[in-house]
């Protein structure tokens, strides 16, 4: 006879888990020493807070395609640790969620502190959980534990992917499993087989047409793109038809953006040159992109106007095509997939060389990939010297991973990234503190790339204990904090009397050696590039021993988080 815990962890194991990530409490606490039986198959990294270990299994989730495994009790899963699960949400990033009711045995009903039963004098952290997640089971027996996890990883894991959740009804987990007869439970494989529909040959005959037909056609490239082999096709299909392709925010990076068919990422944060092309296209083609709002203009009829324009939407989910914007043609079906058969069929190849003009003169027109001059306070940088030292030093061996705040702004409308796939960034909820825990993650699925995370003052703070995990689990990564001491966007919204923007001086460089770690302070663009390049060499070089550095920027006060008036 088996235990519920043991189970569980053979059914993890089954789902194709190899990491989990945690700040244990009550139920999970109960459950570490079957996770002790197979640490050489299943990694627990331990974070110091809920936050960090949900941002973790977020990214891992994000960039492995798989789901990344977050396990907390359940007051504190489900709240701090909603953090990350919402940005899986509203990023698509594949995560499941192991977590407890946090109620003892049979005090469930009596109103015992952190209790989440949904009883009189309890939360329900059954009920928060649904609100954020695409799925969330609620076992009160052994053999619900397990299949209810089967379940999880299933709607995980299928289009559009997402966060699903268990929950355990704490007395369980230790409980023994007898042989049921009636409930019987069968190997995880055949609840997670999928074979995702194939787009319509005759759709995409028609937007091969529509696509040949037309003069000025642009692709939107989403988060939909960002996978090897949809950024290959991607590239292959603009660079033989000549059409320009502009990224939303969660696309950025899918291209080579000094290519001659790249215009750059759109947006009020983004270039001109993007929303200035996509205004002029008589065909916008959405690949795996929503058309969101948040990221056109609100819907700005300069950038698309149906009326003037035709629309076909590409996309894993048929309830998003036509969601924004009417369109004249929806496919359904994966972005590489519709991609591979539109490499079979003609596009216009005829008109390519007019197309390329067309976009090389209006990036030219537009200065697409001009930084606007800056000037920083003496002793200090700003975000355009950041942007510059990070074009002159990045190289296809790096990974980059952005923050909340005005550094996020810069580098994504004023740098201009040549190794597609290279850049994590938060695109769900978009959440302050979110890098750090998230490059710890991206360090942990790219053990031979060299990851840089570029936070603000205020983003760190929040989650800076993440230094502690990357020095206790040997994920050595370089982390460049732009401290101008305070929360800049904000500081620059307000536009007149400042309160509750501006931060009392931190030493993160101190207190980063204090955890472990290299720590600098700089106040050039040179002397960034210097430390940018030693951390590089130290990382790369130093193997198992390596260690993280921070790099702390003095970044001038006054430096706005507009990059230019006219976007």
């Amino acid at each position: 006879m088996t235990t519920t815990k043991r189970a569980l962890v053979s059914t993890l194991l089954e789902c194709g888990a190899d990491h989990a990530f945690t700040l244990p409490g009550l139920g999970v606490t109960w459950m570490l020493d079957e996770f002790y039986e197979v640490r050489e198959r299943l990694r627990v990294v331990l974070a110091r807070s809920e936050q960090i270990a949900s941002v973790m299994a977020q990214v891992y989730g994000k960039l492995t395609g798989r789901p990344g495994v977050f396990m907390g009790q359940g007051p504190f899963a489900s709240t701090t640790g909603a953090f990350g699960i919402l940005e899986a949400r509203f990023s698509g990033s594949p995560m499941v969620v192991l977590t407890d009711t946090s109620c003892y045995d049979g005090f469930g009903m009596y109103g015992v502190y952190q209790t989440m039963t949904g009883d009189y004098g309890a939360a329900d952290v059954r009920t928060v959980l649904s609100t954020m997640t695409k799925y969330t089971g609620y076992a009160t027996e052994p053999h619900e534990a397990v299949y209810g996890l089967q379940l999880a990883f299933k709607h995980a894991q299928l289009p559009r992917m997402g966060p699903a959740a268990l929950v355990l009804k704490s007395p369980i987990i230790r409980r023994e499993m007898p042989e049921q007869a009636r409930v019987k439970l069968y190997p995880s494989d055949g609840y997670l087989r999928y074979t995702p529909a194939r787009p319509d040959a005759p759709a995409v005959d028609r937007l091969a047409a529509m696509i040949a037909q037309a003069r000025h056609p642009v692709i939107v490239a989403g988060q939909g793109v960002q996978s090897a082999r949809a950024r290959a096709l991607l590239a292959q299909l603009a660079e033989r038809a000549g059409i320009a392709v502009a990224t939303s925010y969660n696309g950025k990076g899918a291209v080579d953006e000094t290519a001659p068919t790249s215009v750059g990422m759109l947006g009020t944060w983004g270039a001109r040159s993007a929303n200035r092309m996509l205004g002029r296209a008589d065909l916008l083609v959405a690949i795996g992109a929503s058309l969101g709002p948040d990221y056109l203009r609100f819907r700005d009829e300069a950038l698309i106007d149906p009326s003037r324009q035709k629309i076909a939407q590409v996309d894993v989910d048929a309830r998003h095509a036509g969601w924004v914007y009417p369109v004249d043609l929806a496919i359904t079906g994966d972005a590489a997939d519709v991609m591979a058969m539109l490499a079979e069929r003609p596009l216009g190849e005829a008109g390519r060389d007019a197309r390329l003009a067309a976009i090389a003169a209006n990036n030219r027109e537009h200065g697409f990939g001009v930084l606007p001059a800056a000037a920083a306070a003496a002793g200090s940088l700003h975000y355009a010297d950041i942007v510059r030292v990070l074009d002159r030093s990045l190289t296809p061996q790096d990974m980059l991973v952005l923050d909340a705040g005005n550094n996020r702004i810069w580098i994504t409308s004023g740098l201009r990234l040549r190794t597609p796939g290279q850049l994590v960034a938060p695109g769900g909820i978009g959440g302050m503190g979110w890098g750090l825990p998230a490059a710890a993650a991206t360090r942990l699925v790219h053990r031979d790339r060299h990851v840089i995370c570029v936070i603000g003052d205020g983003g760190i703070a929040m989650t800076l204990s993440t230094l502690a995990t990357c020095v206790q689990e040997r994920l050595p990564i370089t982390v460049i904090v732009a401290n101008n001491h305070g929360l800049g966007m904000v500081r620059d919204n307000m536009k007149g009397r400042r309160i509750a923007v501006d931060f009392s001086p931190m030493d993160f460089a101190a207190i980063a050696r204090g955890m472990g770690c290299n720590g600098v302070r700089v106040d050039r663009a040179d002397a960034l590039g210097d430390a940018l390049a030693q951390s590089r060499a130290a990382i790369l070089n130093g193997g198992e021993g390596a260690v993280p550095t921070l790099i702390e920027v003095a970044v001038d006060p006054e430096a706005s988080h507009v990059p230019a008036s006219d976007y």
